[in-house]
């Protein structure tokens, strides 16, 4: 008897235990989920900030090498002085050998004011030639000497470039002015047009290649006429 009595008490204490179980789990089923905390202003400022740069596209960064430029340097004084060396064609005398020396004051970009002094030697005239002995000039009076002033402009400033590592600064200039001739004993009055290309190698020294005509009048072979005694020349010139 005592042992059934123990095999009752088990088998309810067994039933109690596995209801108490069972109530248990419908209760936690039906208990609803413990509320989330609201996330911070700094949590959902850093989760856009997170979203935009995953959003926005990626900014690439080109590797372009630079370029080392050469900047050039102009001198900043405005007197040029120099000398310069070619032919004159002198009317009636042929073609003769001229050197002299010029300057130039810079007033601006544009204008420039210049003067010249030039000698040349004039030759025999075909009426000396084909006439034997006679000569119309002495040896003194065949020196022609030059003297002019007169006012410049550089119409078309540019650069010259030697290859792809070098530029001169340049430029295309033209000259008008007045001055006086010593020829044959006399003095003439003249007029001088000319045109003339300038190269900078350098900040200081410049390379001249020009054209002239030196316009007087002459009465020299019997008839006073205008004469157009025309000069070609190269020179060099230094910036002070």
């Amino acid at each position: 008897m005592e042992t059934g009595l123990r095999v009752l008490l088990l088998t309810l204490a067994g039933l109690t235990l596995g209801g108490c179980a069972s109530v248990r789990g419908w209760l936690d089923r039906d208990t609803p989920p413990a509320e989330q905390a609201e996330p911070t202003d700094e949590e959902l400022a850093r989760a856009e900030q997170t979203e935009a740069e995953e959003g926005a596209p990626r900014v690439i960064d080109p590797e372009v090498e630079r370029r080392k430029i050469k900047v050039p340097k102009i001198d900043t004084e405005n007197v040029e002085l120099g000398g310069f060396f070619g032919a004159l064609s002198i009317e009636d005398f042929g073609t003769n050998p001229v050197y002299g020396i010029t300057g130039a004051y810079h007033i601006t970009e544009d204008f420039f004011a210049l003067g010249e002094v030039g000698r040349s030697k004039a030759g025999r005239t075909s009426f000396e030639t084909l006439g034997g002995n006679i000569q119309l000039l002495t040896d003194d009076e065949r020196q022609l000497t030059y003297y002019n002033v007169g006012l410049g402009y550089n119409f078309l400033p540019g650069e010259v470039f030697l290859g792809r590592g070098r530029a001169m600064t340049s430029a295309l200039y033209v000259t008008m002015g007045v001055g006086n001739t010593e020829f044959a004993g006399d003095d003439h009055v003249t007029v001088n047009l000319g045109a003339g290309y300038r190269v900078l190698p350098t900040d200081w020294l410049a390379l001249h290649v020009g054209l002239q005509a030196h316009l007087f009048n002459s009465d020299l072979l019997g008839s006073d006429k205008m004469t157009s005694n025309l000069q070609a020349h190269m020179g060099v010139t230094v910036f002070f």
